[in-house]
């Protein structure tokens, strides 16, 4: 999968540029006959080697020749040294791109270069301090986050390499190389999971409102719309810092073999969309003490405070018997059913003993 498409230059281009640009999009593919390409800073690639080569007075392919087919890896502005040498302006961190995958997050987010937009409000943290570029920024620490879920099986490096590819032989303005496992690790640490849980709510809320203007297959209770919210547990690495800050479930003592961390799912009922989640201790840790039910409560205030636009009234949310009214629920008890029990529609819908 081609990871790094040409994106488009941070210059303004002329009509000619832009028409090159276009045609560079649909072809995908540079043909130069081999006799015009040259070194720019003379026999060799001058001064160590950083330079590409160019094309010299390119002229008209005949049959027979031999020609070079190039892909192309990036468009930005050229950068010649005193001696010829043609290197490229900018960072390789503003080209890298997850592909498909991100065209399909910007669309589902509403927002152009999403994840562009959100690293520009990222505030570094930790080990990595000061505003100089290295070989990390934050929108790529974000990409190389993501790719890392589509890629299980892949160390630290094969993501990173697999985030940057051909981008990494280009003779940039700065010499650059590829980054290590402890820098992504650091960067990792310095962005924190603000930016990603920020990505997160967008492509959920498009995908709220995707089902809201064109689910034909919604289950509807007279004029609402069902969803439903539930607990589950996921098991975390057994280190003390995630005992401590997530604990265990199922034994009083934290003796289980995994510490986990206790998520709240806010799906729509008909489609089992993920709506949002929301995401905790288990129970018994940190100084909590609290049992599942308490837990998940708490799980289910934070969703009420950080995720306000889902709670509409025209939503029925079902859930089981863990869960007490929030405040300001208006009660109503049904004329039938096999048990006495209070369904309250107002801010949300619950069921209740």
């Amino acid at each position: 999968m081609l990871l790094y498409p040409a994106m488009p230059p941070v210059v303004t281009p002329c009509g000619a540029e832009d028409a090159a640009l276009s045609l560079l999009g649909q072809a995908g593919v540079v043909a130069v006959r081999v006799a015009d390409l040259a070194s720019p800073a003379g026999p060799g690639l001058g001064k160590d080697g950083r330079s590409a080569l160019v094309a010299a007075g390119a002229g008209r392919i005949r049959t027979g020749d031999a020609v070079v087919f190039l892909k192309p890896v990036a468009v930005a502005p050229a950068v010649v040294r005193r001696d010829g040498r043609v290197q490229a302006a900018g960072h390789p961190a503003d080209h890298a791109r997850l592909g498909v995958a991100e065209d399909r997050i910007d669309a589902m987010a509403g927002q152009a270069d999403v994840i562009g937009q959100i690293a520009a409000g990222v505030t570094l943290r930790g080990k990595v301090k000061g505003a100089a570029r290295r070989a990390m920024t934050p929108a790529l620490a974000i990409r190389f986050t993501l790719l890392m879920t589509l890629m299980p099986d892949a160390d630290y490096p094969a993501v990173m390499d697999t985030l940057l590819g051909d981008l990494v032989l280009v003779p940039w303005q700065r010499p650059y190389a590829l980054p290590t496992a402890t820098v992504a690790c650091t960067w990792r640490e310095a962005v924190g999971p603000g930016p990603l849980e920020q990505l997160r709510d967008l492509v959920l809320a498009g995908v709220d409102a995707e089902h809201r203007d064109h689910d034909y297959r919604a289950v509807m209770v007279g004029d609402l719309d069902t969803c439903s919210i539930d607990g589950s547990l996921t098991r975390v690495p057994d280190t003390p810092a995630n005992r401590a800050a997530f604990g265990s479930a199922g034994t009083a003592d934290d003796s289980s073999p995994y510490p986990q961390q206790r998520d709240l799912w806010l799906s729509h009922a008909s489609t089992r969309a993920t709506l949002a989640v929301t995401s905790g201790p288990s129970g018994a840790c940190a100084g909590g003490g609290r049992d599942k039910g308490e837990a998940e409560q708490a799980l289910l205030d934070k969703a009420l405070k950080d995720h306000p636009q889902l709670f509409t009234p025209q939503r029925l949310w079902i859930m089981d018997r863990n869960f007490r009214a929030p405040r300001g629920a208006l009660p109503y008890r049904p004329r039938s059913g096999c048990r006495p029990e209070e369904v309250s529609v107002g801010l949300m819908a619950y069921l209740d003993p």
